[in-house]
């Protein structure tokens, strides 16, 4: 009896001993995922680190962008003011030429008797 029990403590022990190595395996293939989900993540954080100061960088061209619209659409606005005035004051001196070119017309007539 006492063999017996000698013997299935024996197995139980391979058993055991089995079940270890087989733990041991398994804990050694998760730290080498560990490790490598560790390496992904530090490549992660880098690629986040890049997009981070990218984002930045876009926000400052953006910002700088809008400035330089406004002000040119500042500017279009007064050029086409300074435009309007100067058809404005167009329109003035033609109406002055033709107003001359009548008294001329005029004065012509009268000098030669038309």
């Amino acid at each position: 009896m006492m063999e017996q029990d000698l013997e299935r403590a024996e197995e139980k022990a391979e058993h055991g001993e089995l079940k270890i190595v087989e733990l041991e395996e398994e804990l050694r293939v998760v730290g080498n995922n560990l490790k490598s989900l560790e390496v992904s993540e530090e490549k992660a954080n880098q690629r986040e680190e890049e997009y981070k100061q990218q984002i930045k960088l876009l926000n400052t061209r953006l910002k700088e962008a809008e400035a330089r619209a406004e002000f040119a659409e500042r500017s279009v606005q007064k050029l086409q003011k300074e435009v309007d005035r100067l058809e404005d004051e167009l329109v003035i001196e033609k109406e002055k030429y033709k107003g001359i070119g009548d008294d001329l017309d005029c004065a012509f007539q009268e000098l030669y008797g038309w």
